[in-house]
């Protein structure tokens, strides 16, 4: 084949810069997209079968020794109704307790009576049968048991003729007019589920027929073989239709509001009971159900949507290139004379069907390259320039360090010293130390910085922004479970902050807990090097490890410095 020119493939410049003719950008079939800031829609698939609800079942155990002497309940599967027969035991201990019933009333023991009586009744004598014995003064020596509750006859545990003792279940009852069906969620799932969310699903066997209902239960733990984890939805059955067994497939649409909120507008400023997601009301108050106090959907995930909030940037799935460690995506440069495009890596948040929600690297209205990123990156390689997977010494920062004056840095300082006060306070298990912390953060927050460029003021109003937001969560918050979802926000972007400031006099550490929310992990800042976690409070205030110093003099020392061989 002929040679051709190099100059034709392109020309790489200093980091990871490619630039390339219009005619090399259409062969190679380079597109681009802006970055844009919207709320992307996540949907959830999800597949489970129909139970019986765990808690609406009756078990009927013998009270007392004997014999099955009949039983009306042949096989299991059988319908019964409150109070019918399910079967009749011969117990000799039976006429016993009669006797002693008889005797002390005809001697007109009133304590032997009362005691008499007592010991009937729980063995499951009816008021009615007791007082037709004294009447009548009449023995037996068998009981008929009769079913507690309507339902299904699930178990049934005995035959006649079978002698059973105190305690031993003989019957289980369940109730199909309610019951659960039972999904497994991927542990990829996670992010976009929460207690309360609408979720709608179809069963195998009835194809057309869809069913809504809302999520109330998720497991806390995954399990170690499948790494799935049960959500849980509690379903009336009036109708029937539902079998336990059947096969289900579920949708949940999650709107992703970013830093792990899901917007649902029915629960927007509402109140949710923690134990029946059915019970919505708009303000505080008691389930009406078992009368827990009722919970702020804020608090479990929930985004409240205002005009004011600011919805995430987003980024199409094509145009984010993943090595496992680090994420890239090339940037077109404007102004330039050919089509130039700037390698860059981003800090991602979940994905949403199509899209990935940026937490950090890119800008509203820049470029990316979605089709042809991988033809950018290869001429990079063959000239040994930084790539996606040579990333060479030359990184890319997430954060643009900015140049500011010296009246600028004492601003930053106080904005940090404040946000050290309410990390020590969520450390400390102190609510109300918290919010006076919170309150001083705000007043920092409320300092103009001098002297700073277009690009510089832009970047600190956008973080001034998100820092009010998650700040009034933090103060708004009925107790430190609630306090610290949010204050996971205001340390991501007090990161940021320090990133792209830098700081006067302060020292400023990252740290890490990887056992913070339900084992997700969780980042905070700190002063020093000793770990002072405010997710886990008291309970594990030294659970984490720093990560890396951000500012300040003081240097992190390394394992061979401080002798420390561990992993």
């Amino acid at each position: 084949m002929e040679l051709i020119p190099v100059s034709q493939l392109g020309s790489a410049g200093e980091g990871r810069v490619y630039s390339l003719s219009e005619s090399s950008k259409i062969l190679a079939g380079i597109q681009t997209t802006k970055v844009k800031r919207f709320y992307p829609e996540a949907r959830v698939h999800l597949y489970g079968t129909v139970e019986y609800e765990e808690t609406d079942q009756k078990t009927i155990a013998a009270r007392f020794p004997g014999r099955i002497e009949r039983l009306f309940i042949d096989y299991d599967g059988i319908a019964v109704k409150k109070g019918d027969h399910l079967a009749t035991i011969y117990s000799p201990d039976l006429l016993a307790a009669q006797t002693e019933l008889l005797t002390a009333t005809r001697f007109n023991n009133a304590d032997a009576v009362r005691i008499a009586r007592d010991k009937l009744r729980l063995w499951g004598f009816p008021e009615t049968r007791i007082d037709d014995i004294v009447a009548s003064g009449k023995t037996s020596d068998s009981l008929t048991i009769d079913a507690p509750a309507s339902g299904i006859v699930t178990e049934k545990n005995v035959r006649e003729g079978d002698y059973v003792m105190t305690g031993m279940p003989l019957f289980r009852i369940n109730n199909p007019a309610q019951l659960w069906v039972v999904f497994n969620a991927y542990e990829s799932d996670k992010p976009w589920l929460r207690f309360g969310q609408a979720i709608t699903f179809e069963a195998e066997a009835l194809p057309g027929k869809l069913f809504e209902d809302r999520v109330s239960f998720l497991s806390p733990e995954l399990e170690m073989k499948t790494r799935t984890f049960t959500v849980r939805v509690n379903v009336d059955n009036p109708d029937g239709l539902l079998k336990p067994g059947m096969f289900v497939r579920g949708v949940v649409l999650a709107t992703v509001a970013g830093a792990g909120r899901i917007i649902d507008p029915s629960l927007s400023g509402k109140w949710i009971s923690p134990m029946h997601p059915e019970i919505v009301k708009d303000g505080p108050g008691q389930c009406d159900v078992c009368g827990m106090d009722l919970v702020r959907a804020e608090d479990l995930g929930y985004a409240a949507v205002a005009p004011t909030e600011a919805p995430p940037l987003v980024v199409p799935v094509s145009a984010v290139m993943n090595t496992g460690k680090r994420s890239v995506v090339y940037v077109e440069k404007p102004g330039e004379k050919e089509p130039t495009y700037e390698g860059r890596e981003i800090l991602l948040g979940p994905r949403a069907d199509g899209y990935y929600v940026v937490e950090a690297g890119l800008k509203e209205n820049e470029s990316v390259v979605t089709e042809g990123s991988f033809a950018i990156d290869s001429a990079l390689q063959i000239q040994a320039r930084p790539s996606m997977m040579l990333p060479g010494e030359e990184e890319t920062p997430l954060f643009k360090r900015f140049e500011v004056g010296e009246g600028v840095l004492p601003v930053i300082d106080r904005i940090v010293e404040s946000y050290f006060g309410v990390q020590k306070a969520l450390g400390g298990d102190d609510l109300e130390t918290t919010k006076v912390s919170v309150k001083e953060m705000r007043d920092a927050l409320a300092v103009v910085l001098p002297d700073l460029d277009t690009e510089a003021s832009t970047t600190y109003i956008g973080l001034k922004t998100r820092l009010t937001e998650s700040l009034d969560r933090v103060g708004e918050a009925a107790d430190l479970a609630s306090a610290r979802v949010p204050f996971e926000t205001v340390s991501i972007a007090v990161d940021e902050l320090v990133r792209s400031f830098g700081t006067g006099r302060v020292a400023v550490f990252s740290a890490h807990c990887p056992m913070a929310f339900d084992n997700r992990g969780a980042d905070w800042l700190q002063q020093d090097k000793e770990v002072f976690n405010p997710y886990m409070g008291v309970a594990m205030l030294k659970c984490g490890d720093v990560t890396e110093q951000l500012a300040g003099e003081v240097q992190v020392k390394s394992s061979e410095e401080t002798g420390d061989t561990k992993p």
